[in-house]
């Protein structure tokens, strides 16, 4: 019986999407609304932007290749959220944007880039959005949306709310998202459906555990380690807002209170008792507010 990895992981993203560019094709053009379908890609390598602050580190996209059109599609994987991953794609996409100028001085022949993102993580927690996965931004007039800037395109991905609906007119972007949600070191039988498709069988046959070298296998194992800590060191942080925000929102209601004990001719003693807060910390208030 197989063991296999996990496609999220940065290790096995790469290789998968990567090193094969006929399975980036098949992924992008089952993500993506293109008006022409991309027939043929080249990887390009390199940071895009340097490392500007701990809060924009990690900066190297995962895979991203330019097709027989020059446009350029760069794709990464991301098993968090926080907003400054916003910041980076948009500083990533410009930056490849803009680049287009060191071979071409007119501006006119510079081609859309598009950047896709898969995020293991929700972010759009919305009422109105929170059946919604595919997010797709677009430079419009908010007025009449029909009206766009062309040159750069935002798709996420929040695999997390993803649901196969078994659609036929969405079968290759279904099976990619299934491949990407569903295939991990638990996997112990992949479903048939999956095989039956030449692209997802090959992706498939990439997380076989016993397709890579120990000191790559040591690498997955590490990358999982500093995944962990960053997503533990990141619901940290969010704990620790959530917790200051309550406790702001308890000194205002308290501040509330003991105004409105004051303005109805209550004693500071009473005020006291009602908020639990000290005849001084009541003064201190009661000054502050005139």
């Amino acid at each position: 019986m197989a063991h296999y990895l996990d496609p999220k992981n940065d290790l096995t993203f790469k290789r998968v999407f990567g090193e094969h560019a006929h399975l980036c094709i098949s992924l992008i053009n089952s993500m993506l609304p293109l008006e022409k379908p991309i027939v043929k890609i080249e990887y390009q390598t390199g940071e895009l932007i340097p490392v500007l602050t701990d809060v924009l580190r990690n900066t190297v996209v995962d895979v991203r290749c330019t097709d027989s059109a020059n446009r350029q599609f760069l794709v990464e994987m991301q098993l968090h959220w926080d907003e400054s991953f916003k910041s980076r794609v948009l500083l990533n996409a410009s930056k490849a944007y803009v680049m287009q100028l060191e071979k071409s001085q007119k501006v006119k022949l510079l081609q859309p880039v598009y950047a896709l993102s898969f995020v293991n993580d929700t972010f759009e927690k919305s009422q109105a959005m929170e059946k919604e996965y595919f997010h797709h931004y677009k430079i419009v007039n908010i007025h009449h949306t029909e009206r766009q800037i062309k040159g750069l395109e935002f798709i996420f991905v929040e695999l997390p709310k993803f649901k196969p609906q078994n659609r036929a007119d969405k079968k290759l972007h279904e099976l990619w998202l299934r491949f990407l949600t569903e295939i991990n070191e638990d996997t112990t039988e992949i479903p048939k459906e999956m095989l039956r498709n030449k692209h997802i069988r090959e992706a498939i046959s990439y997380m076989e555990r016993s397709a890579y070298t120990k000191e790559e296998l040591d690498a997955y194992q590490q990358w999982k380690i500093d995944a962990m800590t960053a997503t533990a060191m990141i619901e940290n942080a969010r704990e620790e807002g959530e917790a200051i925000g309550r406790a702001l929102e308890r000194t205002e209601l308290q501040e509330r209170v003991v105004i409105k004990c004051h303005h109805e001719g209550l004693p500071v003693e009473t005020i006291a008792s009602i908020t639990g807060l000290t005849p001084g910390q009541i003064t201190e208030i009661l000054n502050r507010h005139g």
